[in-house]
């Protein structure tokens, strides 16, 4: 079961690292309880114990109760997802739906040749 920690910067669901492999530091920036910001909540954690087997550390921000931490990472648009580590940092924007485009964004998988000669 994940653990949950409330803190003044988010909410953390961390996993378990999976043999050294390293663990993924995912950070989603949300605006309040919208349908939207739970889509994509819902979404990142389906994803990551899909895909990332256990390997995996999720910081939710809510920029409604901390507005001044979009700075930090330099978010213009939300919900977003930024991936911490490993590097480089990269970021996603939406709900997270097209689980393809959020796993290729997150270099979880690569693109296949013949998707990307379209």
């Amino acid at each position: 079961m994940p653990k949950s920690a409330t803190a003044g910067q988010g909410t953390k669901h961390a996993r378990a690292s999976n043999g050294g492999k390293g663990t993924w530091k995912l950070r989603l920036y949300i605006a309040g309880q919208t349908s939207r910001s739970l889509a994509a909540i819902d979404n990142l954690r389906r994803i990551c114990a899909d895909h990332l087997d256990e390997r995996y550390e999720i910081e939710v921000v809510d920029l409604v109760k901390n507005p001044g931490l979009a700075r930090r990472d330099q978010v213009l648009a939300i919900p977003t997802l930024v991936r911490q580590i490993p590097a480089p940092a990269k970021k996603i924007i939406g709900d997270l739906s097209n689980v393809e485009r959020v796993l290729v964004g997150l270099d979880v998988v690569k693109v296949k040749p013949e998707a990307s000669a379209r």
